[in-house]
């Protein structure tokens, strides 16, 4: 059991470190442009009213960069990978949706000028199945006591 416990740790390092830089970038990629751009992204889904948009637009690219970080450094795993789940989750129904409307719009997951096809849901998917093993290795794992 300990040879299998051993990749299963390597695993879980890697998909951490990977998902985590995945995530820093992609909030690096949208705050290195002025908000509006994001925003305007954000609203072609046409789900938020304008206020709320301005407010996601501001804020998700800081909660990616920290979620990222938390999820690389592998500090709060618990939190960090339910929290990269939960922004996974939401991020694949809102491009489903917007995929299976025929909606040809960006999926700004990493900033503008991507638009949502076959292989962003793949990618999306992958990433969330990725996060969804972390976030059950988090919780299965003994906690570290002082």
């Amino acid at each position: 059991m300990a040879y299998s416990n051993k990749y299963l740790r390597l695993l879980t390092i890697v998909l951490r470190v990977v998902l985590g830089a995945i995530f820093v970038y992609a909030g690096y990629a949208k705050l290195k442009d002025p908000w509006e751009l994001f925003a305007l992204g954000i609203s072609s889904y046409q789900i938020l009213p304008l206020g709320m948009v301005e407010i996601v637009a501001r804020t998700l690219p800081w909660l990616e960069v920290a979620v990222g970080v938390l999820l690389a450094s592998g500090v709060g795993l618990r939190i960090s990978a339910t929290v990269t789940t939960l922004l996974l989750v939401v991020f694949m129904a809102l491009m489903i949706r917007a995929y299976v409307k025929g909606m040809e719009i960006s999926c700004g997951c990493f900033g503008a000028g991507e638009v949502i096809s076959w292989k962003t849901l793949l990618r999306d998917s992958t990433m969330l199945f990725a996060s969804l093993f972390l976030t059950w290795v988090a919780f299965v794992r003994p906690r570290k006591t002082a």
